[in-house]
């Protein structure tokens, strides 16, 4: 396939901070996709390591890389938004600095979107490496219904179905995700941009192995809960817990899309059910180390 001289059909979004270990690896697989037709726009959230360096030697080897780089650190939300504000391309793809995308990952998914109008986000089975690269055993369970035609059953699916959310590193049309808010400055936005985005139209799943999610110790996933706050919004307040943005979301979104009230009193109902279930009941009511609002009556040894 030749690269268009004009508007790319796929644009690949990858924001970056400190990721000199893995980027190079990062950007290999990209760029050795066989699908060429992408440009590649790489956002610096104002690293203090090579990353500046690394981008920009890549950038003088490939014309579709698109490489710029912060003043100050914008927090993770507003560097994932702004690699898809700047994007042109019909389909869209974040990308992370340490995962890796086997070379026929586009064409996959392009093959799945081109045909069919209905199908808004596609993504392949995905395998976990380590620091190394190394494949570790760790296990998923796949989401069930999220091809559903009837998106509340989507909505539902994703809820209470959706764990890691790889899927938000799948394909996506670019032109149903820019009737979504994106990444919101809360931890979790991830799954609540899932769950409107399964509103809107099905995913699907390609049966095959293309995409491997690095796990490594200083990944958000590992993080303490105040540091994923500041992670993904340096201006980050404990007003309101970012587990209660999430549920609210979570509530408003079949409102503000086109569903019948059945359908939005189905997902209302399933957003219900999520609250009252015993784990989440719990960190709502009762005081102790995960409780949402920080309330722990227990007091601290001397």
């Amino acid at each position: 396939m030749s690269v268009s001289k004009n508007q790319p059909r796929v644009s690949l979004g990858m924001p970056v901070y400190n990721g000199e270990n893995f980027l190079k690896q990062a950007l290999d697989s990209l760029l050795s996709q066989t699908f060429e037709d992408f440009e590649l726009i790489v956002s610096d959230n104002a690293s203090t390591d090579r990353t500046e360096e690394i981008c920009r030697e890549y950038a003088t080897r490939d014309r579709r890389i698109r490489y710029y780089r912060q003043e100050k650190n914008l927090g993770a939300a507003s560097n994932f938004n702004y690699v898809f504000e700047l994007s042109r391309g019909e389909y869209f793809k974040w990308a992370a600095h340490d995962d890796l995308c086997a070379p026929i990952f586009i064409t996959e998914c392009v093959e799945v979107l081109d045909p069919d109008e209905s199908v808004i986000l596609c993504y392949p089975k995905t395998k976990l490496i380590n620091e190394n690269g190394d494949l570790i055993g760790v296990s998923y369970k796949p989401l069930r219904k999220i091809n559903s035609r009837e998106p509340q059953e989507r909505f539902q699916d994703i809820l209470f179905h959706a764990v890691w959310c790889f899927e938000v590193f799948g394909l996506i049309r670019a032109d149903v995700l820019r009737k979504t808010p994106l990444i919101e400055k809360y931890y979790g936005s991830d799954k609540v941009l899932l769950a409107r985005l399964s509103l809107l139209g099905r995913f699907q799943e390609i049966d095959k192995y293309l995409f491997f999610r690095r796990c490594s110790p200083k990944q958000s996933t590992n993080m303490i809960v105040r540091d994923k706050a500041v992670w993904i919004n340096p201006q980050y307040s404990k007003l309101i817990p970012f587990q209660l943005q999430a549920l609210a979301a979570y509530t408003s979104a079949p409102w503000k899309t086109p569903l019948t009230n059945l359908q939005r009193l189905q997902c209302f109902l399933a957003v219900l059910r999520l609250i009252f279930k015993k784990d989440k009941l719990k960190k709502l009511l009762l005081p102790g180390t995960y409780n949402y609002f920080g309330i722990n009556l227990k007091r601290k040894v001397r």
